[in-house]
């Protein structure tokens, strides 16, 4: 059975819905239940941790058999596993849905299997609808899943002729408040934000996520300094509302697993360039994000450092997956290749 323009829409609503449900670490998750005719019976999303899923949540709200025949949309393939809560593909067959619509299929060792625990059950199931949207939605969930590691994401602000800083080290400004306010949204939607001592000694940030009127985001990462140097007493970042970690930076991905056994799942790295260029290096990078400035600097502070390419065979690629104007920058998103 195709999907049909109801569904899709249906769909697009528990995106919106999922995103009422607190980020953490479990992914958000939207229901939608439709009638055979295509009306709404019933929404719900997940609430978090320990909580009834999307799918449990918005048959709770029917009477019974009132689903019976009807048509479950869900943005994440139903879990096939018993957790704080039940399987969602048993719940929905108990229910008597006789169709199923998904957007991202459940990569999880544990929780997979649901769609296939469905059509055994004589259920109709639509997989992979909206995919890149359903991902997008829970994309940090996702990376932990299929690697074992948070999601990264690397930033770097450069001059149109690739420079971070001018040639004694001043780079505050090369950006203009617009690209600014976007980073500081972007941080206060990661666990953990990530930079090197020598970000910290040359550039003392706060390491916070501000609106644009200075008042503090009621989310806010945890700051990590990665490097051997000593933070000052007096650096802004020791006066951060979360208390700063420092990291020697031996082994990077132990860094993230302890960052992952901490609760994040979103890091979002900052500097410097050394830094930057060690994540992605390793290739330990999901997103990156480089704000371009109309500007020229020139000089030697390049704003990604040896990445380990020695000739252009070895160069790494990326994919560009928006373009997007800043007041008088541009903001160019990537993904990496082999990601």
């Amino acid at each position: 059975m195709s999907v049909t323009d109801a569904e899709r829409t249906a769909l697009r609503h528990a995106f919106a819905l999922a995103t009422r449900g607190p980020r953490g670490l479990n992914p958000q998750v939207g229901a939608v239940i439709l009638s055979p005719t295509g009306e709404i019976l019933a929404e719900g999303w997940h609430h978090g941790a320990g909580t009834p899923h999307a799918e449990i949540d918005a048959l709770s709200k029917l009477d019974p058999d009132a689903a019976r025949g009807a048509t479950a949309v869900v943005t994440l393939e139903p879990c096939n596993h018993t957790g704080r809560t039940g399987p969602c593909a048993v719940a929905l067959i108990e229910a008597g849905v006789a169709r199923v619509v998904y957007s991202a299929k459940d990569p999880g060792a544990v929780s997979s299997g649901g769609a296939e625990r469905l059509r055994a059950a004589g259920i109709d199931v639509d997989g992979g609808v909206l995919r890149e949207e359903g991902e997008q939605l829970i994309e940090s969930w996702l990376t932990v899943q299929r690697l074992g590691r948070p999601h990264v994401t690397v930033k770097w602000a450069q001059s149109l002729d690739g420079r971070a800083a001018a040639s004694d080290g001043t780079s505050q400004w090369i950006t203009g408040p617009d690209a600014r306010a976007d980073v500081h949204r972007r941080r206060s939607l990661a666990d953990a934000i990530v930079v090197g001592t020598g970000t910290v000694l040359a550039d003392d940030p706060a390491l916070t996520a501000r609106r644009e009127d200075g008042d503090l985001f009621e989310d806010q990462p945890r700051p990590v300094v990665v490097g051997t140097r000593a933070v000052p007493q007096e650096a802004r970042v020791r006066s951060h509302p979360r208390p700063f970690m420092q990291d020697e930076g031996d082994d990077l991905r132990d860094l993230l697993d302890r960052l992952r056994e901490l609760g994040a799942h979103r890091v979002f790295l900052e500097g410097g360039p050394t830094l930057a260029a060690s994540f992605l290096r390793q290739g330990l990078v999901d997103e990156v994000l480089v704000y371009i400035a109309p500007t020229l600097i020139g000089g030697e502070r390049v704003a990604v450092g040896d990445i380990g390419v020695a000739t252009i065979a070895e160069q790494r690629r990326l994919d560009i997956v928006g373009v997007d104007r800043l007041g008088d920058d541009i903001l160019v998103t990537l993904t990496p290749k082999e990601s």
